[in-house]
């Protein structure tokens, strides 16, 4: 988690860098491309009748974004995320690690000569290809996995998850900048008796290219 944060604090010094760039990926002018780099940290939650609050976790990504018509900033992203999710409470805390893929439709507005402004709303689907709950066992403390249903407190997990993604992004001279939240729509539990969903804030910083 250190280098993580190492690695934010380099990107944001080399921001002067991009200078020499006009507002790039995100033109509102003209039909375009662009690719992307995100990193980020989520605040996740499981919400329902597990009721875990707030987990820090990570968020690496790569983008790609097509304009989708040439009369209006109506632009379509789409990329491959790895997230970290769960909840914690008291003694208890539930981590797992996704791959997702979001769609999303984003709509630009020029703020000034140099920023622009993204809404941006689509759903999104993830797997959870691994994680490990810490819990109050028999013998004390335990790790077991978040998946198991015959020892993790939560029943086990469901791997594969969808939802919707809101926020708002702003680009100024290719260095973008976003917010948001993700609600789940999936119940993740296994147990049949419980139901519960994946929720997330998020913030992610990156280059537009």
């Amino acid at each position: 988690m250190k280098k993580f944060f190492v690695s934010i604090l380099v990107a944001m010094l080399a921001i002067p860098s991009f200078a020499q760039y006009s507002s790039g990926g995100f033109s509102l002018d003209e039909e375009n491309l662009y690719w992307g780099v995100r990193f980020g940290v989520t605040g996740a939650s499981l919400g329902g009748d597990l009721d875990l609050g707030m987990k820090a976790g990570m968020t690496l990504a790569g983008v790609v974004g097509l304009r989708a018509s040439d009369s209006t900033p109506v632009f379509i992203e789409s990329g491959l995320y790895y997230t970290e999710r769960g909840g914690k409470k008291d003694d208890f805390r539930v981590g797992y690690n996704n791959l997702e893929i979001p769609i999303l439709v984003k709509y630009g507005f020029k703020v000034g000569d140099e920023i622009a402004v993204l809404p941006f709303v689509g759903p999104y689907f993830s797997y959870a290809f691994s994680g490990k709950t810490k819990q109050i066992g028999t013998e004390g403390k335990e790790s077991v996995g978040t998946f198991d249903e015959k020892k993790a407190f939560t029943g086990g997990l469901k791997r594969a998850n969808m939802g919707f993604k809101l926020g708002v992004g702003a680009e100024y001279n290719k260095v973008y900048l976003e917010l948001g939240y993700q609600l789940g729509i999936t119940n993740v539990c296994k147990d049949d008796d419980l139901s519960s969903h994946s929720n997330a804030l998020f913030c992610n910083f990156g280059v537009n290219f």
